[in-house]
């Protein structure tokens, strides 16, 4: 084996078992960051060296961070270099966060604020539907049902399908993009594309996007490129919580949170709430218990 071709076998590696793109960047990324970090050839890595790159991650970054990093070096050194010196390497612990909600008055706000119709569909769906960031920038209009008026997650984390349900409130604007937009369609696009449509269509857009066309010189053009970036969705969220004056730290994952929580709250059963988020486990979906006012409110003060 050359030693210039070993990532590229992991690559190639994680393609054939069907790793996620996501996982299968993170993991190419942290074994790459860990060759510069110790200056040897895979053959020549020690544990020492393993120890030294993860307590200098430990340093700086999160105990997620580093569990990541673990997994890939783990995957590499064992699946590619059949070396099994992780044996006596403890896998990191990871810290225990109670997650971060909003109130439902705070979610309204919020999309209250934001007049931007794309940007208030998009925060509508994060919070009325569970899904995660990742997950919403791959919907497709055939993910859509609106009769059943649910969401497909189409390969999912853990590259699983399932099921969630669909806000009525967003229903009419639905439609209207349902009207317009093949199967293929991405539901939210960065319009770096353009296709030619005509005015009354593309009037129907979230948001249209309008420039005059060369030929006849009228508006006709409205652009519908490729999906948008997580970046960009964690950027219009964290906005909508600064206009609407929210103290706390949101990003696309606090909606997340705030539906499931939400959802505990008004009595729904926590095994519903396991299937609408995608949980392999029960007790991963048990930390809402920890956050819902229903649970706490019970609870009375000794200094009332």
């Amino acid at each position: 084996m050359k030693e210039d071709n070993t990532l590229d076998n992991l690559g190639r590696e994680l393609r054939i078992r069907n790793y996620s793109r996501q996982t299968a960047e993170s993991y190419i990324f942290y074994n790459k960051n860990f060759l510069v970090f110790c200056q040897k050839y895979p053959r020549e890595v020690k544990t020492e060296d393993i120890k030294a790159y993860l307590n200098f991650l430990a340093e700086t970054r999160s105990s997620s961070t580093v569990s990541v990093a673990y997994n890939a070096l783990l995957f590499y050194y064992k699946q590619i270099w059949q070396r099994h010196f992780f044996i006596n390497l403890p896998h990191p612990r990871k810290e225990k966060h109670i997650p971060v909600v909003l109130s439902k008055e705070e979610v309204k706000r919020m999309i209250s604020s934001t007049t931007n119709p794309k940007h208030h569909c998009i925060i509508s769906l994060l919070y009325g539907t569970g899904v995660r960031v990742s997950e919403l920038t791959h919907i497709k209009m055939c993910d859509i049902d609106l009769d059943r008026m649910v969401l497909r997650v189409f390969q999912g984390k853990g590259k699983k399908d399932r099921l969630t349900i669909l806000p009525g409130s967003l229903k009419e604007i639905l439609i209207k993009q349902a009207r317009i937009k093949t199967a293929d369609d991405f539901l939210f696009t960065n319009g770096r594309e353009r296709r030619i449509l005509p005015i009354p269509v593309a009037s129907n857009f979230v948001v249209p996007r309008l420039g005059r066309s060369r030929e006849s010189g009228e508006k006709e053009r409205l652009k519908v490129g490729g999906r948008l970036t997580e970046a960009t969705i964690q950027k219009i969220v964290a906005q909508a919580a600064q206009r609407a004056e929210i103290k706390k730290t949101v990003s696309p994952h606090t909606l997340r949170h705030s539906f499931a929580t939400h959802l505990l709250e008004n009595g729904t059963d926590i095994r519903y709430i396991q299937e609408l988020l995608g949980h392999a486990k029960l007790q991963t979906t048990q930390i809402y218990t920890k956050v819902a006012n229903n649970v706490l409110a019970k609870i009375k003060s000794p200094l009332d």
